[in-house]
């Protein structure tokens, strides 16, 4: 099988370094892989991070190409990830894992094969995955891979670190359908590469694990930053288990989003908080799964909050714009279409909701949780600047009968 890799929606500085690195990284597994316009190759690297890399992904995507998303972003909805920054080593082993999933065994010369970096964000088509298990047993548990040591950041800025070597996500194959995606929508989007390790906090310099003292709040409130500090374990009514890490600005618990909203209903009081110490969260958090950034609940959190209106002190007659593109989820295949009418310009709620086709309660929701994250602001139009009449040109004649 040819190995192919092309490179689209991309700046052009972007587009040289991952040349230069591409063509030192192929070089050490051997010149097996060819560097060809995005049209003729069989995988191809989008910077999911710039304006046109969504738009070139969905392009791309409803094509049935393989698509490499280049971002910071800890997760995304391409086929593979590769992190930015990204360096000779990251792309080689990317190259690898690629090639791996094509059933193409690459190793550097004179190397034991690396640890894959790049995580597979889809699993094969449905079709394959039935035929494999109805001919197969059943697979033995994965093996947990090593975390790379650099900090990854989530697309809102904030640091993401791990405590411990959680096992890899299993992937969930991309909805080939807005329908479909919905009829899905108990399964778990698959996250990229699980953050990375930091300092654990000193025992005896541990922070009280709950900084307010009043009688509660709902977790979106508990969520917001200064709120709540260390490690606590938080319990929905329906038993679902949030460990969450203030600290670092990460959580742990199911990598869907839609189970996780029964936590957001009610008030809870601090005490119901509880507090988490090292030998247990080590042992849970490693259960539970990779670390996830706590942007990501911040932002459920906000899509809850208004059930289907504008959160109060917004209306209707405002308009709204992105400052970039979001981390859409799966789970809600209606955001991308909204998303990408909001990258457009500002827009009241009616206009986005026309455009893109979605109702007006949906467009609210969206709005909200990108107001809680950061990622949307109502646009404040500059007041007309009054402009000075112009004063009469007087000629000689006018001056001297003015003495």
């Amino acid at each position: 099988m040819s190995l192919t890799l092309g490179l689209t929606g991309m700046d052009p500085a972007t587009e040289a370094a991952l040349k230069a690195a591409f063509l030192e990284a192929n070089a050490r597994l051997g010149d097996r892989w060819s560097l060809v316009p995005d049209a003729e190759a069989g995988h191809v690297v989008v910077d999911m991070d710039s304006m046109y890399g969504p738009m070139s992904w969905l392009r791309l995507h409803a094509a049935g190409r393989h698509v490499i998303g280049l971002t910071s972003a800890p997760r995304t909805q391409t086929d593979f990830r590769l992190g930015r920054p990204f360096d000779v080593e990251q792309l080689m082993q990317l190259l690898a894992e690629v090639a791996r999933a094509a059933g193409i065994e690459l190793q550097a010369a004179g190397e034991a094969p690396p640890a894959a970096d790049a995580t597979r964000a889809t699993a094969p088509p449905a079709d394959a995955a039935i035929a494999t298990e109805a001919t197969t047993a059943p697979a033995a548990a994965p093996e947990v891979e090593p975390v790379p040591d650099p900090a990854a950041t989530s697309g809102s800025g904030h640091a993401v670190h791990e405590s411990s070597v959680p096992e890899a996500p299993t992937p969930n194959p991309a909805p080939a359908s807005e329908a479909e995606a919905e009829r899905e929508s108990a399964s778990a989007p698959a996250l990229d590469p699980a953050p990375t390790a930091a300092d654990e906090p000193a025992p005896h310099a541990a922070p009280a694990a709950v900084a307010a003292t009043e009688a509660g709040r709902d977790l979106a409130a508990w969520l917001q930053p200064g709120a709540l500090a260390g490690r606590v374990r938080c319990r929905g009514a329906d038993g679902t288990v949030l460990l969450i890490d203030a600290g670092a600005d990460t959580w742990h618990g199911p990598t869907a989003l839609k189970p996780v909203a029964g936590c957001f209903e009610g008030v809870i009081a601090a005490d119901e908080l509880e507090r988490v110490d090292d030998a247990t969260w080590l042992r849970e958090s490693a259960a539970a799964g990779a670390p996830q950034p706590l942007s990501r609940l911040r932002w459920l959190g906000g899509l809850l909050a208004g059930k289907g209106e504008l959160l109060p002190g917004f209306s209707a007659s405002d308009r709204f714009q992105l400052n970039k593109w979001p981390q859409t989820e799966r789970e809600y295949p209606r955001h991308f279409r909204i998303a990408t009418q909001m990258m457009k310009g500002p827009a009241t709620l009616s206009e986005i909701a026309q455009a893109s086709g979605v109702p007006e309660s949906d467009v609210a929701d969206f709005i909200n949780a990108n107001l809680a994250t950061g990622f949307a602001e109502p646009a404040v139009e500059a007041p007309p600047v009054a402009e000075e009449p112009a004063r009469a040109r007087v000629g000689l004649l006018g001056r001297l009968r003015n003495r």
